[in-house]
């Protein structure tokens, strides 16, 4: 054969390779849309990033919540990739931006911020109200858990990622013996001082904290997620999410995580006697588990990682989870 041909057939072979492997890269992440939505509070215009499915429903709705210092600008490319894969409903509100100032940090102006991107996204063809999904990391997991324990009748599942259950506990950690650092002076402009500084402030930090009020989660689906090495390398130590845990298990009369086995867990970083279920194999993790507990329908799970979301393994087991939400009449 001609030195030619066999150029020829090298190159369409080279060009067939070329075209299979960029099939089967993924799809690109789609733009989000931009919008003004006017607060049901006080009116003033909220900024919230959306996408929404082209083919017909019935489509879930995913609520992605920026963390601490961020805001609707927050890239969430990780989240919205799984939100696009499943056809669902994706929206990014922004509840007032960066938690340093009084109307964001769980406020009740920013707690309607998310209400009011829920309500829209409901208004959306083919949107479904049984599954309405609420996700964040850090701040986001803060303002997730605050959503589960204020409005659990408006979402039907929720994924709350190393988040600051308690802004008291967390501002003393962050208040070190040369002078209070940057998530502390956060939390107190936005809660309008240090602890113990006044009954009103004090009152402001514990109004602002999921911990006081997970009690009222009641049936819905709560996922606490921590990974084992934050607090340690990571701004929010685990005992935020055990904590948290622990509050809906005893409202439900089930049993709580040992004060016994959250120290092991923060000085050793492992069990020294783990229940069976501790021992699961959850291979949307890929991470090995060092506690997963159940209280009816949450749970907690404490996983190899530190201060961090697994947007695969929440969105997975989001899927599963599927409750009528009461829509808002206004």
């Amino acid at each position: 054969m001609p030195r030619s041909f066999w150029l020829a057939l090298i190159l369409g072979l080279v060009l067939r390779g070329s075209l299979s492997l960029a099939e089967e890269k993924p799809a690109a992440i789609p733009d989000l849309t931009v919008m003004d939505l006017p607060s049901s509070m006080d009116g003033k215009p909220q900024k919230v990033r959306y996408w929404l499915p082209k083919s017909a429903g019935p489509h879930p709705v995913f609520i992605s919540l920026h963390s601490w210092s961020g805001d609707y600008t927050q890239d969430h490319s990780d989240w919205l990739r799984e939100a696009v894969d499943r056809g669902w409903i994706f929206i990014e509100p922004n509840f007032r931006g960066p938690n340093e100032h009084p109307e964001a940090c769980g406020s009740a102006l920013a707690r309607r911020d998310v209400l009011d991107s829920i309500d829209w996204a409901l208004k959306q063809p083919g949107a479904d109200p049984e599954r309405v999904y609420v996700a964040g990391v850090s701040g986001g997991g803060h303002m997730t858990m605050m959503m589960a324990a204020f409005h659990p009748e408006r979402i039907s599942a929720a994924s709350a990622w190393v988040g600051i259950s308690d802004l008291a506990a967390w501002h003393a950690f962050h208040t070190k013996p040369y002078g209070r650092g940057n998530y502390a002076l956060m939390a107190e402009r936005s809660c309008g001082g240090a602890p113990g500084s006044s009954a009103d402030v004090d009152l402001q930090f514990y109004g602002r904290s999921p911990i006081h009020f997970l009690q009222h989660t009641k049936d819905l689906p709560l996922e606490i997620c921590a990974g084992i090495t934050d607090g340690k390398t990571g701004s929010v130590p685990i005992q935020h999410s055990l904590n948290a845990f622990n509050v809906i298990a005893q409202a439900r009369q089930t049993p709580q995580i040992t004060d016994v086995d959250i120290q092991q867990l923060w000085e050793k970083g492992k069990l020294d006697s783990p229940q069976e279920s501790d021992r699961t194999d959850d291979p949307t993790y890929g991470r090995a588990i060092y506690l997963r507990r159940h209280s009816g329908p949450s749970r907690v799970t404490i996983f190899e990682g530190g201060h961090e979301g697994l947007p695969h393994a929440a969105c997975e087991w989001l899927s599963q989870q599927r409750r009528l939400t009461q829509i808002n009449a206004r």
